[in-house]
């Protein structure tokens, strides 16, 4: 009983700061949220004014209470039961929570731990990811029981286990890529990531997996692409693909391997991003037989594209990507480390990074929209990805971008939010749980006070700029509440302890941003 007291009171006092607090209230035996306009991940048009009712983690009824510039009566509004919690979000905006399809955890090389990645995506709506390989399976599948359990703040986390990791040997035959498979698939897993293998191997592999009921991700790597592209992938079983390569590949009319040049090294990094922003211009050109015939199979397919416009941004307007406004409070020393010129690190690749490849990127950007526009029109599903913690992408705020930029390709921003939640729980194979605000499904929602379909930018944690009518610059916007499991998280205040741990982190080490060259 002692113990239930003080539960009680810890709980009384969470409510009485809420706003301060990064712990998260709830669930509850009953909330409702009041007064907001639903933009449902559907392709709905918004709603308002709607109250919402959730009991523990399910949605229990979604009410329409009134309509705009007209006062609600009380009498049509449902009722809080005893011991029920309200949350006043009147005039704010409410949508289903984010999917982030290519969302990996941090990594040593970064130095950014769970907890910080974790509280960036919050902070940011997002609460669910998919992670495609990452620090091991067992690293990974830990921190995810955490989440189910909600011992820990954390989206809820799909693990895809990069094939062939934790093998003792490198898989050479089909039998053994099944088995790998099998165990996978033992170990807990959602699914697997490849990178590309001797056709043989990749066959096997994927059938193996489609027999157990799991999914699986591919970035075709150059290393295999020339044998095995996007196509092939899906003619085997692959349910999607990350990023873009393999896909110029499935589309070339008169070559078999891309253009390289006669002293390209893939494991130069500038050689290797440098003429992958050349590829898509050696491919069909849009519109053409083989370019339709292509696409048009792989919708017949089922199949998903992720295409993580964002994470290759910088390859066309470095500038812009590493002077980022929220690198200096949000990007940890180790991590602004990582993003430096380097002969080692991954993405690291500006050994001398200039004009003529910016303008070959952006000929390659115009190309690769237009594919992934025209196959959304065509009725294929595009989800959204961010793939952070590389080229001067950051948790959760790469997110964001990423959305901006399925806007730049040609997506209506109610097109966007559909990628951002249902079409990535179709992806995962949980739309019956997660995607839309539907009577039945989980209680997961993105709630922020400024219009996102108006301006896709009030989602940055840094929110968006505004001048008032009295000709004051404010900012506006950054999400406001994120509800992941019927628990409430105040979004600012996750991010308020980001900026907190960078602040330490940074008086610790005495370090300061500097931009690439420059010392003092």
């Amino acid at each position: 009983m002692k113990k239930l007291l003080l539960l009680t009171s810890c709980l009384v006092i969470s409510f009485i700061s809420f706003g301060q607090s990064t712990q998260g209230d709830g669930p509850f035996s009953q909330l409702i949220i009041r007064g907001v306009t639903l933009i449902n991940g559907n392709g709905a048009p918004p709603i308002s004014p709607v109250d919402i009712v959730v009991e523990n983690n399910t949605i229990k009824k979604i009410q329409v209470v009134g309509y705009p510039g007209v006062e609600i009566r009380e009498s049509r509004r449902p009722q809080l039961a005893p011991g029920g919690r309200e949350l006043d979000c009147s005039g704010m905006y409410l949508m289903p929570g984010f999917v982030d399809m290519h969302g990996h955890i941090g990594g040593n090389s970064q130095g950014a731990d769970p907890d910080y990645v974790f509280k960036l995506w919050m902070g940011h709506g997002i609460t669910t990811i998919r992670e495609p390989s990452g620090r091991g399976i067992d690293f990974t599948l830990d921190l995810k029981r955490k989440s189910e359990r909600n011992e820990i703040i954390a989206p809820r986390i799909f693990a895809y286990t990069g094939f062939g990791q934790g093998s003792s040997e490198e898989i050479s035959t089909p039998e053994m890529a099944r088995e790998w498979v099998r165990n996978n698939a033992k170990k807990g897993a959602d699914g697997i990531k490849f990178f590309g293998a001797p056709p043989e191997i990749m066959t096997a592999a994927l059938d193996e997996n489609r027999k157990l009921g799991l999914r699986s991700a591919c970035h075709h790597a150059q290393l295999d692409v020339a044998r095995w592209n996007v196509l092939q992938s899906a003619r085997a079983g692959l349910t999607s693909m990350e990023h873009w390569y393999g896909l110029p590949e499935a589309l070339f009319t008169d070559r078999t391997v891309q253009d390289y040049p006669l002293d390209y090294n893939y494991n130069n990094e500038q050689h290797r991003f440098e003429e992958a922003g050349r590829l898509w211009q050696q491919a069909a050109l849009p519109y053409t037989e083989h370019w339709n015939k292509v696409m048009d199979e792989l919708i017949s397919l089922d199949f998903t594209l992720d295409p993580t416009f964002n994470i290759y941004e910088a390859s066309r307007d470095l500038q812009r990507a590493r002077r980022a406004e929220w690198h200096e409070e949000y990007t940890l020393p180790s991590l602004w480390e990582f993003y430096q010129p380097s002969k080692i690190s991954h993405g690291s690749y500006w050994h001398y990074w200039g004009t003529e490849q910016e303008v070959a990127w952006k000929k390659n950007y115009n190309l690769w929209m237009t594919f992934v526009n025209e196959y959304k029109n065509r009725g294929g599903r595009v989800t959204t990805g961010s793939d952070s913690g590389f080229i001067f992408q950051l948790y959760g705020f790469a997110y964001v971008r990423e959305l901006e930029l399925l806007r730049e390709a040609g997506f209506h921003p109610l097109e966007i939010i559909r990628s951002a939640t249902l079409n990535g729980a179709e992806a995962l194979g949980v739309s019956d749980k997660i995607g839309t605000v539907t009577v039945g499904k989980l209680a997961d929602f993105v709630i922020v006070a400024e219009n996102p379909l108006e301006n896709i930018k009030v989602l940055y944690g840094t929110g968006a700029i505004k001048l008032t009518e009295d000709n004051e610059v404010v900012r506006v916007g950054g999400v406001r509440y994120t509800v992941k499991d019927g628990i409430i998280y105040d979004a600012k205040a996750l991010l308020e302890d980001v900026k907190q741990e960078v602040r330490e982190k940074k008086q610790a080490e005495n370090y300061k941003i500097l931009q690439p060259g420059v010392k003092e």
